[in-house]
């Protein structure tokens, strides 16, 4: 019923699966690797554990683990653990297609076709694997069972490769002495943690944009408050997010509150968890008092961070560019992405002539230098310059398109990133359109990048502490509206706004309104957005 209210195409924080809004944080992506590595390499066979609290996503890592197997490999998912040993014996071979018709329970004569099958299979050069999900409410005697299939091996080699998915619980039942031969079997472990705050933000608006949605309706505190109370678990922020829209809507708001978050929190949490937010409240009111005597003794320093500024001043913004085009799309393995390397030029101006296009900019619109920096042309009023260093979940939380500099050995090249999804990354690379696996494009790219935003003409030269005027009234406007002084400066206060947005939005925490800061301010002004489902 609120879809239409906050111009949405679907619900975003719906908690059923759905795999267009799974967003991959850097720790979801780490354990997604384990897994991976558990499929293809296994460390010469035995387990590999991934554990974590109750949703934090183990399910949903497994689902995109089975989107991605090789080719090679044969999967056998156990979803119900709570089996004798004979019973999951009999499940893993039904996975794997084999006839236990004449063989049912019998122990041996399971053990004897698993055998065989894992034999032939090594023969034709396949992996099998195993995978137990809820593997904390496997039995003593079934999870013994299970160590001792990896005592099916040749000379060289382990047949089978078991991968144990379970809550943490799952860590101390493999730490009972009695199940110390299984725990040294254990030749990778992963332990999943809740989303910290930049990552939940980033969640967040990710699934807001796979919706439909173009206005974020969560301020920063409504985000900060959403992060303590559903502690960065996603499944729980999923369903505040959730009852907060329809408190929104109910009460015609078209911005979400950190009122209106704990007033959803109220309502969908359990007695436990509301009782430990008011003790968590209690402990932040006597922190935060006892911050306030020690910064009113001893303020901290102001770092100078480097910045990149446009010499112009900024007007009225431009009509928003039309979409981006679908080119011809390819998937580009490392080889082909150093032949592309190869074959790029050595300046960086036909990538800016691309982004030029999507923001339908003339050629001439600015000027750019051999590093690969940009100078706004004197007719282009309400253009600014962007260049640094960053991590690609900030980058996407900017929702621009901008140049990343890849290399590989000697080839050098200059790339557009035009989206990217929890797997990929989408590049124009001189004429070509590549799906790019994103541990690929972190192994070819350091980091830099460069770009163009918009905003408002007193953003020219960026706001410093201490400073006045129409800029540090943005700013002001932007992040503390309600507590506007009348004659505003960029005092304690406003730094304290700026370095919240900055842990928000996963930037530098340094209170000082850089470029990247007032880039990510000013994201609602026209212009292209970075795609978000590549299929």
């Amino acid at each position: 019923m609120y879809l239409r209210h906050y111009g949405l195409q679907a619900p975003p924080f719906s908690i059923t699966p759905d795999p267009r809004f799974v967003h991959l944080g850097e720790r979801h992506r780490d354990a997604l690797a384990h897994l991976l590595f558990g499929i293809d390499k296994g460390g010469g066979g035995g387990f590999v554990q991934l554990t974590g609290e109750v949703g934090t996503g183990k399910t949903t890592l497994s689902r995109l683990l089975l989107e991605q197997l090789p080719a090679h490999a044969r999967v056998a998912l156990v979803l119900n653990p709570r089996q004798s040993p004979v019973e999951l014996l009999e499940t893993i071979c039904e996975e794997l297609r084999i006839d236990v018709a004449a063989r049912r329970g019998s122990a041996k004569a399971l053990v004897d076709a698993l055998n065989a099958y894992l034999l032939e299979a090594y023969a034709q050069g396949l992996r099998v694997v195993l995978l137990i999900d809820e593997a904390q409410d496997l039995p003593t005697d079934t999870l013994e069972q299970v160590r001792l299939l990896t005592n099916l091996e040749t000379d060289t080699q382990k047949l089978l490769q078991i991968l144990l998915l379970g809550q943490p619980e799952l860590r101390e039942q493999l730490a009972r002495p009695e199940l110390r031969q299984l725990a040294q079997r254990i030749t990778a472990r992963y332990h999943l943690l809740p989303l910290d705050l930049a990552e939940t933000e980033a969640y967040l608006r990710h699934r807001w944009r796979v919706a439909g949605g173009t206005r974020f309706p969560f301020d920063a505190k409504a985000i900060r408050r959403l992060h303590q109370r559903a502690g960065g678990i996603p499944r729980l922020l999923n369903v505040i997010a959730e009852r907060a829209l329809l408190a929104g809507y109910a009460r015609d708001a078209a911005d979400i509150d950190a009122k209106l978050v704990d007033l959803a929190a109220d309502e969908v949490l359990p007695a436990p968890a509301r009782a430990r937010h008011r003790r968590r409240q209690l402990a932040g009111a006597l922190a935060a008092a006892a911050l306030a005597v020690i910064a009113a003794v001893w303020w901290w320093p102001h770092p100078t961070p480097v910045q990149a500024t446009s010499p112009h001043p900024v007007a009225a913004a431009t009509p928003a560019a039309p979409p981006m085009p679908p080119p011809a799309i390819a998937t580009a393995d490392a080889a082909t992405l150093r032949a592309l390397l190869l074959a790029a030029p050595n300046t960086p101006a036909p990538a800016w002539r691309t982004l030029l296009g999507l923001w339908s900019l003339p050629a001439a619109a600015i000027t750019v230098d051999s590093a690969g920096p940009c100078t706004p042309a004197a007719d282009q009023p309400g253009l600014h310059c962007v260049q640094g260093r960053a991590r690609l979940e900030t980058l996407l939380a900017l929702d621009r398109p901008l140049l990343l500099p890849l290399r590989d050995g000697e080839a050098r090249g200059w790339a557009v990133l035009l989206g990217a999804d929890a797997r990929r990354a989408r590049l124009q690379l001189g004429d070509r359109t590549l799906d790019v696996d994103r541990t690929l494009l972190q192994a070819h790219w350091d980091g830099s990048f460069a770009g163009l935003w918009r905003g408002p003409a007193a953003l020219a030269t960026p706001p410093r502490p201490g400073d006045g005027g129409p800029a540090v009234a943005w700013l002001w406007q932007r992040l503390q509206p309600e507590a506007m002084p009348a004659s505003p400066r960029y005092d304690r206060t406003l730094r304290e706004a700026v370095r919240t947005l900055q842990v928000a939005r996963g930037l530098p925490a340094d209170g000082v309104a850089g470029s990247l800061t007032l880039m990510a301010l000013a994201n609602d002004q026209p212009g292209p957005r970075l795609m978000r489902t590549l299929d």
